[in-house]
């Protein structure tokens, strides 16, 4: 499939157009200054081989639905493309570079920061949340004047209300991995984008976000990514 068959939206920057195209379920492709960005791709949601390779791959954690070394393997150039993952992540594709929660790179000429994302509330039968504190990274992506936040599998952890001012962002609500739609209100309210998608939401009711946050002053816009 290529990349006119998904929809795109377009914000202007001061650094010129930043294109935001959902593939589906976790994976985004953004297009700014000449240099593509790949989020999370994985062969359940787009055919790579039909879409641009990357300047730029960012892999938020291991679990196989954010992870396919396949698409990693469609979307990279010799020489040419960075993946971006977790340290345990980086040590499955020799010459990827690893980055922990706090660290912050220059990579494609782009600003990138790796913040926390964790379960607090949903766990697995064990008792060990689906998504340990520290096993994962969510990225905070500067493109010009724009601040775009993608959340990955998290829950509304304290440390969002230090992420600064947000333009864009990516918050999950697969249940029962991530966020509810309370709590996905809540983690928007507490660091206040302009702009909000939920993103990587399975059978979650879209529409309960929109309604929770319609006197918020955010902008909550659905795209096809379940």
């Amino acid at each position: 499939m290529t990349a006119d068959k998904f929809s795109t939206d377009t914000f202007s920057t001061n650094a010129g157009d930043l294109h935001i195209t959902f593939l589906g379920h976790g994976s985004l492709m953004f297009a700014f200054a000449g240099k593509v960005i790949q989020i999370d791709p994985v062969l359940q949601v787009a055919d790579y081989q039909g879409l641009p390779k990357a300047d730029l791959i960012l892999v938020t954690h291991e679990h196989p639905d954010h992870f396919d070394a396949q698409a990693i393997e469609l979307l990279s150039q010799p020489g040419q493309t960075t993946l971006v993952a977790t340290e345990a992540g980086a040590a499955k594709v020799p010459g990827s570079v690893a980055m922990k929660n706090g660290d912050v790179k220059t990579l494609a000429g782009l600003r990138i920061e790796a913040v926390p994302a964790y379960n607090l509330v949903h766990k697995r039968p064990d008792g060990q949340p689906f998504h340990p504190k520290g096993s994962g990274n969510g990225y905070v992506l500067t493109f010009g004047d724009k601040k775009v936040y993608v959340a990955a599998d998290t829950e509304n952890i304290p440390e969002m209300k230090n992420l600064g001012s947000v333009d864009i962002a990516f918050l999950p609500m697969n249940l029962p991995y991530t966020m509810t739609p309370e709590m996905a209100a809540e983690a928007a309210r507490s660091f206040q984008p302009k702009v909000l998608y939920p993103y990587h939401f399975g059978e979650t009711d879209t529409q309960k976000l929109v309604d929770l946050l319609k006197d918020s002053g955010i902008e909550v816009r659905i795209r096809n990514m379940q």
